[in-house]
């Protein structure tokens, strides 16, 4: 297996969480099978999720500056790989990692705007592989057939089909979480390990 060079991004403010011990799980296991690891912790770097006014005012115009969050551009780019973990609160990505998608994944960097109008054209060329990890209080029927599975239509029909072509786009979610005991928590980790081995 070709190695890669995959961005883990964490989005839970507490160090201690399940979504804490499911990067960890995955950066671990990437790491054991040859791949280096950019691990990119939302909350310990203090990412500060907020689109500016001078940001919001650019979107449309051919010249975009995304100076403010050039670091973490860079880091985007170099990636072969990217992995989001996070828990959905209110059937949703956390403000966090919002926040990290509206001032990363922008014009000149994940898509440029059709010239022609209407479509946008991907630029994220760089990224073949694109997984979530995440967790939800509610079953999976509640997630699924109430309220339309949104976290994963969001993130799979909206960011990666925009920003990237002919990925591979894998979601691994371990709902009723609220209820989980740690025998289901770790057989959780354990399908992680198994995956991201192979990832």
């Amino acid at each position: 297996m070709a190695q890669r060079r995959v961005l883990v991004v964490l989005a839970h403010p507490l160090p201690d969480s399940f979504a804490a011990s499911a990067a960890m799980t995955v950066r671990e296991a990437l790491e054991t099978a040859g791949h280096i690891v950019d691990f990119l912790d939302l909350y310990a770097e203090d990412f500060d999720p907020r689109l500016t006014a001078a940001e919001r005012a650019a979107y449309m115009t051919p010249d975009y500056d995304a100076s403010e969050v050039a670091p973490l551009v860079a880091r985007l780019k170099a990636a072969d790989a990217l992995v989001l973990v996070f828990p959905q609160w209110w059937f949703n990505l956390p403000a966090i990692m919002k926040g990290f998608i509206d001032r990363v994944f922008v014009p000149g960097v994940a898509f440029d705007h059709d010239k022609a109008g209407g479509r946008i054209v991907p630029l994220m060329t760089n990224i073949r592989s694109f997984a979530v990890v995440t967790s939800t209080g509610s079953p999976w029927w509640v997630v699924r057939f109430y309220m339309g599975d949104p976290v994963r239509r969001i993130l799979k029909r909206g960011v990666a089909a925009f920003c990237a072509k002919r990925l591979d786009f894998r979601m691994f979610a371990l709902h009723d979480m609220d209820r989980a005991d740690d025998t289901k928590r770790m057989r959780f980790l354990e399908k992680l390990r198994r995956s991201f081995i192979y990832f």
